[in-house]
């Protein structure tokens, strides 16, 4: 059931098969959830860590006046709270955004697993580096990217983080995210996400069909999107020799800067 945890880690750090059966122990406690429902809620104490075993979902906060901005998405094999061990009360909402399969990790057996797997927690470090790196581009994104620009940004964000646990292939995924949705997290009215969906569209650079996405040519999606995939740590092709080149640079502690 944590399949796709232990692809995502393994981007970063060579896991051990005592390490992926920790990793595996996980997520048998599982649950799952309708579309458009709260898993947790900001202001809450963190009872545990949730584990996204299948299905999309959301981090957003709300304004006083009920405006939303969502502030990232999660994808099967991210845990919704990561910071968790530092917090004291959670400092954003998680909704899903599509039928959901769900685990929640007591703390205390999360911190177990993190105290005698060593790679793990090497592991979980460099994935919590990438998050704050996401939440940077959407910085960015927002600040500096047109419409266009982000909107293209994102979908390219979205498919090579599946790309990443083996979710996606042919320049083809699932993508459940709605135009509402995605108005909320690029500061865009839903109106304006349209127009710029139909214009990637006009451009013959993706399709869209009830929940799949094609992107139809990567190289320009990628080009109009000023995308580069080196903040994710994740490689464009999945070839094995390239990602273990990749993982070996991870893992030399002396070459990585903060």
């Amino acid at each position: 059931m944590s399949q796709y945890l232990i692809r995502k880690l393994e981007n970063f750090v060579r896991l051990e098969e005592a390490d992926r059966l920790a990793l595996e122990a996980l997520g048998k406690a599982s649950k799952c959830l309708p579309a458009h429902v709260d898993v947790m809620f900001e202001g809450e104490e963190p009872q545990g860590v949730i584990l996204m075993l299948d299905g999309f979902a959301c981090c957003y906060k709300h304004l006083d006046d009920g405006r939303r901005q969502i502030t990232g998405y999660f994808v099967p094999g991210d845990l919704c709270d990561p910071y968790v061990f530092v917090v004291r009360k959670i400092g954003y909402s998680v909704a899903t955004l599509s039928p959901a399969l769900l685990a929640k990790i007591p703390r205390a057996k999360l911190d177990k697993v993190i105290d005698e797997h060593p790679r793990i927690a090497r592991a979980l470090w460099r994935s919590a580096l990438v998050n704050e790196a996401i939440l940077q581009e959407r910085v960015v994104s927002i600040g500096r990217r047109t419409a266009l620009e982000r909107t293209a940004h994102l979908i390219c964000e979205i498919y090579h983080r599946l790309q990443a646990v083996h979710l996606a292939r042919n320049n083809s995924c699932e993508f459940p995210i709605t135009q509402q949705d995605l108005a909320d997290s690029l500061g865009l009215s839903a109106v304006h996400v349209n127009r710029t969906l139909q214009q990637l569209r006009s451009q013959g650079l993706i399709a869209q069909h009830n929940h799949s996405l094609v992107i139809l040519d990567p190289t320009k999606l990628r080009g109009l999107a000023l995308f580069k995939t080196s903040y994710l740590h994740v490689l464009d092709d999945g070839d094995a020799s390239r990602r273990t080149v990749t993982r070996s640079y991870l893992e030399d502690q002396s070459r990585f800067r903060i």
